[in-house]
């Protein structure tokens, strides 16, 4: 398994398309993937291969001087449970600290509101985020649960 850092515009979109639109369970809303797929091209972008095919891929946005967030992450259904998201995300976390950020954070369903999310929700806590708040910034039935991790200082 293979995790590069894309840098061209062009790759990063059709990698986000190509395995957001193989998500369709969790991607369903066009909109909402279309906009993923969009503001891809200018986020930190690493992705996954399994010999010349993309597989996953995570993309970092900054939300303030001292935080990134994983704005959209996504890893093939059969490949998932593999490692490969956690890969991912430890080459986009060294990333964002060499950038000079402190912290990542994450959004996603609160726990217990859906099986497929509390996985989410599991994963994140697996690699060593804790839970900041949850907010009602989606709407009543999907709150939004904030993960957060620090990732090193700017001093």
């Amino acid at each position: 398994m293979d995790i590069i850092q894309i840098n061209d515009k062009a790759q990063k979109q059709s990698i986000a398309r190509y395995i957001l639109e193989a998500l369709h369970e969790w991607f369903e809303m066009e909109e909402g993937r279309e906009q993923y797929i969009s503001e891809s091209a200018d986020q930190l972008f690493f992705a996954a291969y399994d010999n010349d095919s993309p597989v996953g891929f995570i993309a970092l946005k900054p939300t303030s001087p001292h935080t990134a967030e994983i704005a959209v992450m996504g890893v093939l259904k059969d490949h998932h449970r593999s490692g490969i998201g956690a890969l991912l995300f430890n080459d986009a976390k060294n990333a964002a600290a060499e950038q000079g950020y402190s912290f990542i954070q994450v959004k996603t369903v609160k726990m217990g509101v859906y099986e497929d999310y509390d996985r989410t929700n599991r994963f994140y806590l697996s690699l060593g985020f804790r839970e900041l708040e949850v907010l009602p910034i989606w709407d009543e039935a999907n709150p939004c649960q904030i993960y957060i991790m620090y990732i090193g200082s700017k001093e």
